[in-house]
């Protein structure tokens, strides 16, 4: 009787112990198959991304699947093995749901860059008073006279004065001026104790009134969209990006904070891109240079720089008539991008003709040494903003802005920078702006990862001598401007045209 209790309670164990092997291998298996889905869902979403090429794309599918059947294959075997199979299950699933959700918000960090048709514009609207003035807020100001004008932004100025009397708990009083230089010297003779005006106009007043922005202090700014720009709409220019030669204006507007900021435009460079040779042109343009700006000048000539207070569209309508050629793309940074773009790639390798020490206006004393430097984002800012150390002024700054961008695209380019592209964009997407499609994007970092290769790239500078002009953007103060060289924008529109012809050019 005692044997047989024994034998039975034997079998009533191996029974069980059947059963959660059983049950073991069936967690294991639905372990797996959960890693499978999870596998095609990580590739799915690497598809989507549309950056890396279908060879790798499929490469990696077929690994991680033939990963996941083999750890199936281990479930059937002995316990030990498929504990081990089951955690490392586990873990490829905790990591390919990590991997989804980053190619998911990459691709949509790309949305956000690509695409932009310039629906909305940030235009920052400030409230200034004397750098004396005891006001430190809006509401101090509640019997202060206002300067206005509507000759400019005047929508905006509305808006913004609405915003100042809701904070003021009344509506003050207001002077109307013609022109904002006229606004500014009130405020500076105290014919007005404060003033609403446009953020991007700061830094010409300073060309009128020396120093006008360390006179006042600002008590209030207001961030205005505007949907009236619409010069750049619909769709993105339909360019084969992988074969036809295309141009890209690079725009680097002076305030830090959203891109999207109507501004000046302290750098304008235009990138010829030939794919099919691996030849790049970049062009830089005097900021002061004196020309027409296309739609809203007439007749009347400004500086370069002041075309990006009245959008982006208008400083590349200002290039396109300069040169003779079409620009179906922008980029758009500011200080801020800059600084972001160049800290999220590591540094940058910047090459310097000069020897020089910064003044600190680009928030860092540095000192330059000639040949390579590595910069950091704040230093890449600085090199960029100089111009009172160097010999040739702002003729030298704007080649200092091209070895920058030069060195940018020189690393960008590289195998392991590319493939660090889906991240890249995530840590800059709130930093550019540009008008390119999502799937030109894609097609560009495609075609170099499939392609390899380095590329030619060229720097020329638009020449021009100084002299004092009344501008359409300031009227009744002359500017410091630059006239064109004409033989000089003559040999660049030569250079261009060399490089849509598939030639490559010599340094």
């Amino acid at each position: 009787m005692e044997n047989r209790n024994r034998d039975n309670t034997t079998k009533s164990a191996k029974k069980k112990k059947k059963r959660i092997n059983r049950t073991f291998r069936t967690v294991g298996k639905f372990l797996v198959l959960i890693q499978m889905l999870l596998t095609l869902i990580f590739i799915a979403f690497t598809w989507r991304l549309g950056m890396i090429p279908v060879k790798y794309v499929a490469g990696l599918g077929a690994i991680l699947l033939v990963f996941a059947a083999v750890l199936f294959t281990f479930q059937s075997i002995s316990r030990g093995k498929a504990i081990i199979s089951k955690l490392v299950s586990l873990l490829m699933s905790a990591v390919l749901i990590f991997g989804s959700v980053y190619l998911y918000r990459t691709h949509n960090a790309i949305w956000d860059i690509s695409g932009d048709t310039l629906g909305t514009q940030i235009n920052s609207m400030l409230v200034a008073v004397r750098s004396d003035d005891p006001a430190e807020k809006v509401s101090d100001t509640s019997d202060y006279i206002y300067g206005v004008q509507h000759a400019e932004d005047g929508s905006d100025v509305d808006k913004a004065m609405e915003m100042v009397n809701e904070e003021a708990g009344t509506e003050v009083m207001t002077a109307e001026y013609e022109t904002l230089n006229e606004q500014a010297g009130a405020l500076l003779d105290g014919s007005v104790q404060a003033i609403v005006y446009n953020e991007g106009y700061g830094s010409i007043l300073d060309e009128v009134y020396e120093n006008f922005q360390g006179q006042i202090k600002i008590i209030a700014q207001y961030s205005i969209e505007t949907e009236t720009d619409t010069a750049i709409q619909g769709e993105a220019a339909e360019v084969n990006v992988k074969n036809e030669t295309f141009s890209v204006y690079i725009s680097g507007i002076d305030v830090y904070g959203p891109v999207s900021t109507k501004s000046r435009s302290d750098v304008n460079i235009i990138a010829t891109v030939n794919p099919s040779t691996k030849q790049i042109l970049l062009t830089n343009t005097p900021r002061d240079y004196y020309v027409t700006i296309p739609g809203v000048s007439g007749d009347s000539k400004d500086k370069l720089t002041h075309a990006g207070i009245y959008g982006v569209d208008k400083s590349m309508d200002t290039l396109e008539n300069l040169y003779g050629i079409e620009i179906p793309f922008y980029a758009r940074v500011n200080f801020t991008s800059l600084i972001t773009l160049v800290d999220a790639m590591g540094g940058i390798d910047v090459n310097s003709e000069y020897a020089f020490t910064t003044n600190g206006d680009g928030g860092v004393v540095l000192n330059v040494q000639e040949g390579i430097n590595h910069f950091d984002g704040q230093q890449a800012l600085a090199f960029s903003r100089e111009r009172y150390s160097l010999e040739g002024g702002d003729n030298q700054r704007g080649k200092n802005q091209m070895a920058v961008i030069q060195a940018m695209i020189q690393k960008m380019l590289t195998p392991e920078m590319l493939l660090k592209a889906p991240d890249l964009i995530s840590q800059v997407s709130d930093s550019v702006e540009t008008n390119m499609a999502m799937d030109q994007i894609q097609e560009l970092i495609q075609s170099q990862l499939n392609s390899g290769g380095s590329w030619n790239i060229k720097s020329v500078a638009a020449e021009g001598t100084g002299d004092s002009q009344y501008c359409y953007s300031m009227p009744g103060t002359a500017l410091y401007v630059m006239q064109p060289d004409q033989a000089s924008v003559d040999s660049i529109k030569s250079e261009m045209q060399a490089v849509t012809n598939g030639e490559i050019l010599t340094q």
